[in-house]
C-alpha cells in the first residue's frame, strides 16, 4: 500500500461524527475568543480610560458656569437655582464603596427656568433596606458646584415605598414623569460642601484595570485551543496513530486472562 493511499486513508478517518463535532466545538471556541470576548474586553479598557482621562482633565480644569462648556462627562460646573423638593425621588439598589445605599435626587429649577436632576449623594439604608431620615435640600436660591453626569436608563418605572418616591436607575425621564416635571438629559452629581449636600459621592478609581489583561488571555485561550487541535490532528493521522486502521487493537481485560488460562491449560495437558 503506497504512502500517499495510507495518508489518505488516515484523513478520511477525521472526517468521523465524533471528530468533526470536537473540531467543530474547537473552533467555534477560538472565534468567540477572538471575535466577542477579546473585543469585549478591549472595548471595556477603552470605556475606562476614557473615564479616567476625563476625571483626570476635570482635576486641572476649573469649574465652569452649567451650559458655558460642553457638558462632558465628569466636567466640574457651577449652577444657581433652587431646589424642587416635591420631586424628589430615590435611587434604590446603589452600591458605594461597597456597601448598599440610597442616592437622593431632587430637581433643580435654574434662573431661565429649565430644569435639571441633582444628585445629593447618598445615605444608608436603616434596618435593613428601609429609608432613613435625611436633611431635605434648602429652600430659596443656592449656588451649587457638581460634577457632569449621563444619565441612565430604564423602563421601570418610579413607585412610592416607605413614603419615598423610587426609581431603579438615575434617569432624568423617568423622575419627570414621576414628579410631572419636565427635566433635562443627565444630571449633576454634587460635590462636597455644595448646598444640600448628603453623604457626597466618590470620584472613581483612576485605575487601568484588569480588561486589557483578560482581553489579551482570551486571544491566548483561543490561539490554544487551535493550536491544540493542529498538534492532535497531526498526532492522530501520522503513521501509528490512534486513527492508524492497521494499529494493534488493545486487548481487554477479560482476554488477556482467556489467554492466560488457555495457556495454563495447554501447559498441563
Amino acid at each position: 500500500m503506497s504512502l500517499a493511499y495510507r495518508g489518505g486513508v488516515r484523513l478520511r478517518l477525521l472526517l468521523r461524527p465524533g471528530w468533526l463535532m470536537l473540531a467543530l466545538v474547537v473552533v467555534a471556541f477560538a472565534v468567540t475568543c477572538f471575535t466577542l470576548l477579546a473585543p469585549w474586553q478591549f472595548q471595556r479598557h477603552d470605556e475606562r480610560q476614557a473615564t479616567n482621562d476625563a476625571v483626570q482633565a476635570s482635576f486641572d480644569a476649573p469649574p465652569a458656569p452649567l451650559g458655558s462648556v460642553p457638558s462632558d462627562q465628569w466636567r466640574r460646573v457651577t449652577l444657581a437655582g433652587t431646589y424642587l423638593p416635591d420631586g424628589e425621588a430615590l435611587a434604590r439598589l446603589r452600591t458605594v464603596q461597597g456597601n448598599a445605599a440610597f442616592e437622593v435626587l431632587t430637581p433643580f429649577r435654574l434662573a431661565d427656568g429649565s430644569v435639571v436632576l441633582v444628585d445629593r449623594g447618598y445615605v444608608r439604608p436603616g434596618e435593613g433596606v428601609r429609608v432613613p431620615n435625611y436633611a431635605q435640600p434648602p429652600s430659596g436660591q443656592v449656588n451649587l458646584l457638581a460634577r457632569v453626569r449621563a444619565g441612565e436608563s430604564t423602563e421601570r418605572a418610579a413607585f412610592e415605598e416607605d413614603g419615598h418616591r423610587q426609581v431603579y436607575a438615575i434617569d432624568p425621564a423617568v423622575v419627570g414623569r414621576a414628579a410631572n416635571i419636565e427635566i433635562k438629559p443627565g444630571y449633576l452629581q454634587l460635590e462636597e460642601g455644595s448646598p444640600g449636600v448628603l453623604g457626597a459621592l466618590p470620584l472613581p478609581q483612576l485605575e487601568a484595570g484588569p480588561f486589557l489583561s483578560y482581553a489579551l488571555q482570551w486571544i491566548a485561550f483561543g490561539a490554544m485551543a487551535l493550536l491544540g487541535l493542529f498538534y492532535f490532528t497531526w498526532r492522530e493521522i501520522k503513521p501509528g496513530g490512534s486513527l492508524a486502521e492497521d494499529k494493534p487493537k488493545r486487548q481487554s481485560v477479560a482476554e488477556i486472562l482467556a489467554e492466560d488460562e488457555a495457556r495454563e491449560r495447554a501447559a498441563s495437558a
